[in-house]
């Protein structure tokens, strides 16, 4: 099958070993997969903030460079959500364009979703070894309630069997990002994120693994600036073998 990557602007601009890592994991489970160079942004920070207009143009040039494959994969939850419920939303009163929207939407899927339910993928493309031996898991907010991954991220690391899972008390609760939420109630989210830290460090794991950038970069930062060493990863780095924001698995 062909599928479009879509890398994401944080995965491209912060953190590109995750699109290396999920370039990996989907050519290793027999996919052709194509990354358009023209990809910009889909829109969800001007979407979060009221932005029409700008929301509008940035779907209908996401669209139309998606459109082409058999299925689109990205490594973020959030921006899958956008696309794939939010498109409605944008074009709700455009019949011909929502009709297009709901057609891609159909066939773009969080990377954990992809692997599991629909390329349902066997152990032998994953790393058998892992930079760390245990890990607790955050189920991040649009993954989690918009697109329903909860269950695909633990099935593919126990299949990996590389490390342990040590849950956290509530590892459903929200870590504060929220995009613009948090750029708006800068307080609020800093006590938010402290809660999630506590969690992290209360389950003496070595890593946080999860399944959205712009959460990772929350996590990551807050718990920078509270001296906290616990490593930070997305499930594609976990799944590859990859330390933070290492490029290459080997």
């Amino acid at each position: 099958m062909r599928v479009g990557l879509f890398v994401t602007c944080l995965v491209d601009a912060m953190r590109p070993s995750i699109g290396f890592a999920t370039l990996e994991l989907l050519e290793s489970a027999g996919c052709e997969v194509v990354v358009p160079e023209g990809q910009t942004c889909c829109g969800q920070p001007a979407w979060n903030s009221g932005d029409a207009p700008a929301t509008r143009a940035l779907a209908m040039k996401w669209l139309k460079e998606f459109d082409q494959f058999d299925y689109v994969v990205a490594p973020s939850g959030s921006c899958v959500g956008m696309t794939k419920v939010h498109y409605l939303d944008v074009f709700k009163n455009d019949p011909e364009i929502k009709q297009l929207a709901a057609s891609v939407a159909a066939k773009t899927h969080e990377l954990t979703d992809f692997l599991v339910n629909v390329l349902k993928v066997k152990a032998d493309i994953l790393a058998q070894h892992a930079p760390v031996q245990t890990v607790t898991y955050h189920d991040c907010c649009s993954g989690l309630r918009e697109l329903g991954v909860k269950d695909q991220p633990r099935q593919l690391m126990a299949m990996q069997g590389a490390t342990q899972l040590c849950e956290m008390r509530d590892s459903r609760q929200c870590c504060g990002f929220g995009g613009t939420f948090a750029v708006k109630y800068g307080e609020v989210s800093a006590a938010i994120c402290d809660d999630k830290c506590e969690q992290i460090k209360d389950s003496k794991a070595q890593a946080v693994v999860l399944g959205d950038l712009g959460c990772m970069l929350n996590i990551q930062g807050r718990m920078e600036r509270r001296g906290d060493k616990t490593q930070v990863l997305h499930i594609a780095e976990l799944l590859t073998g990859r330390k933070p924001g290492q490029l290459n698995a080997d």
